[in-house]
């Protein structure tokens, strides 16, 4: 099995480069995350209730503009766990590179994974998986196209952990009509709280009645779902901070620019350059204490998340063209 490397590890960057007061840029977390309201005490001290579980599903239901089954879970990594005990194993196929978590739960429950450059090489899949938009090159993948694809697959998996700030791309209002295909969303991401671990699977009845079950009750807990009500509620805040974050991507490549660095891809919340040498221009920014991702399978991509203020903006701008404080 291929080493499941990740980025949101800064501990290593510790351990190699010492301590300080590190940037972490190694993931694509919103650094500017929801203001959470006042949570109720019983939230922590009560089992989340049935009306507090309906309430954060209505919740996500009008966020993504879906009337698929909606399934709360503990961010979109309990969902990936869960993917591969939906069928018996066959023939699984994987759109990559990309978050190789998807690969890694398959096997791991004993499906053959075969990982495909091409999207057309999806179908026939018994099994078939695509991160849209992609992680870490930000490819993009039209509706139609996922419809069409939907039927020449058994089980199409669509994982739109980056799609809060795209809703265009989304397949979740097509469903539940789609009846073989499930949608991934992470919460934590887009609304810079992935410390309270939701998210959500959408799929037609039959398929999330399953995955409900394989979930089992209290998957999520009363401050997750507190949380999450609130903010998904809260259409203007989603989109301003959609623009904002849409503003500070452009800001970001400008300053990559400067250093040499070619756009390969990405999101709102992250962007991926080609870099000379991805080994050096990460060890470059360790040394000013700040931390990025590079990639097991290329020797020139990193990627960066957002700095979250002027602060770790300065101190990145000034890093990458080389100058010192």
């Amino acid at each position: 099995m291929k080493m499941r490397d990740h980025g949101g590890d800064p501990d290593r960057a510790r351990r190699e480069y010492g301590e300080g007061d590190w940037l972490d840029l190694s993931t694509g977390i919103n650094p500017r995350p929801y203001p959470i309201p006042a949570i109720p005490a019983r939230a922590f001290t009560d089992l989340p209730t049935g009306a507090d579980l309906e309430a954060l599903i209505q919740a996500a239901r009008q966020a993504y503009a879906t009337e698929a089954g909606i399934v709360p879970l503990g961010g979109a990594q309990a969902a990936i766990q869960i993917v591969p005990r939906l069928a018996e194993p066959g023939r699984a196929r994987v759109l990559a590179p990309t978050y190789n978590e998807h690969g890694a739960a398959l096997a791991a429950q004993g499906w053959p994974v075969q990982e495909v450059r091409d999207p057309e090489a999806l179908a026939g899949a018994d099994l078939a998986v695509l991160v849209n938009p992609n992680n870490p090159d930000g490819r993009r993948h039209d509706p139609d196209w996922l419809g069409g694809l939907a039927g020449r697959v058994g089980l199409l998996i669509v994982d739109e952990s980056f799609a809060d700030a795209e809703p265009g791309l989304s397949l979740a209002p097509r469903l539940p009509r789609l009846e073989n295909v499930v949608v991934l969303r992470s919460f934590g991401k887009f609304y810079g709280l992935a410390g309270l671990r939701l998210g959500f699977a959408l799929a037609a009845p039959g398929l999330s009645q399953r995955i409900a079950a394989l979930a089992g009750p209290w998957a999520v807990s009363g401050p997750a779902i507190h949380a999450g009500i609130a903010a998904l509620r809260d259409r203007d805040w989603r989109l301003r901070r959609a623009a904002g974050l849409a503003w500070d991507a452009d800001r970001l490549d400008r300053a990559a620019r400067l250093a040499g660095w070619r756009l390969v891809g990405g999101t709102e919340l992250f962007r991926t350059y080609d870099s000379p040498d991805a080994h050096a221009a990460q060890d470059r920014l360790a040394r000013a204490r700040i931390w990025t991702r590079i990639f097991p399978y290329s020797a020139h991509w990193i990627r960066l998340g957002l700095p979250g203020d002027e602060t770790g903006w300065h101190r990145l701008e000034r890093a990458l063209t080389g100058q010192r404080d």
